[in-house]
């Protein structure tokens, strides 16, 4: 099954996206960088409610104590927010974001408002939402396996903004950082209950449609900021 996992990636994940090609080529102007990061944001701030709902179907109680802290690394943990990781004191992968938002000029304010985020995205994000409600374990786990990816996309990533986007301050691009480790740490995790699971060809069948719509819900979230703010001709303020 991993195989085709990686087989419906290579077509359909979102680093294939026009968008991130061009992110990650240093064509995208100031406003279209701060116009991803608003609506990204979006999706970012839902992601341990995401989760809350996938811990709410797990019958393991060992399953929910190792589920649950998906949700302090995106929530934080109490302590003086300075941590880097996910140990007591992280400020955790929401408030890393509001500090990329910062790093790239919006203020935080904004970002928390949900002020700005695109009809489209709000679409696909409740989608996302009520697809792990509503669906069984197995393909709610089975969605997040995007995990699978994004580890190397985030390398992609730091490299590129460090080279194209200097305006960005460097202490940004700590929520890409963090999330190389963590993001194999939640797909290793992640791989193993699907593999568990997934005994049967049927329970293979919805692990994979499952993960392709995670893919169409990220791809989703690209096209309506592209469409959303279209690339001036050369991209003269990019850099």
């Amino acid at each position: 099954m991993e195989r085709r996992l990686r087989e419906i990636a290579a077509k359909r994940y979102h680093h294939r996206h026009p968008f991130n090609l061009r992110m990650h080529e240093g064509l995208l102007s100031r406003e279209e960088l701060r116009c991803w990061i608003l609506n990204r944001f979006h999706y970012q701030r839902n992601i341990p409610i995401k989760d809350a709902i996938i811990l709410a179907g797990l019958e393991s109680r060992e399953l929910r104590r190792s589920w649950i802290r998906r949700i302090h690394d995106h929530d934080g943990r109490d302590g003086d927010g300075a941590g880097g990781g996910c140990g007591p004191g992280d400020a955790g992968g929401i408030e890393r974001w509001l500090r990329l938002g910062e790093a790239a000029g919006l203020d935080r304010v904004l970002l928390l408002s949900g002020e700005g985020v695109l009809p489209a995205v709000r679409f696909a994000v409740d989608g996302y939402l009520n697809f792990c409600r509503f669906g069984s374990p197995l393909e709610a786990v089975a969605s997040s396996l995007t995990e699978l990816f994004a580890p190397d996309l985030m390398v992609t990533r730091i490299g590129a903004w460090e080279r194209h986007y200097p305006w960005v301050e460097p202490e940004g691009l700590r929520y890409f950082q963090v999330r190389v480790r963590q993001g194999r740490r939640d797909a290793d995790e992640a791989l193993a209950l699907v593999h568990r699971w997934a005994e049967s060809r049927a329970d293979q069948e919805k692990a994979l449609a499952a993960f392709t719509f995670k893919c169409d819900v990220l791809w989703t979230l690209l096209d309506a900021v592209e469409h959303a703010s279209p690339a001036p001709a050369g991209a003269a303020d990019a850099r």
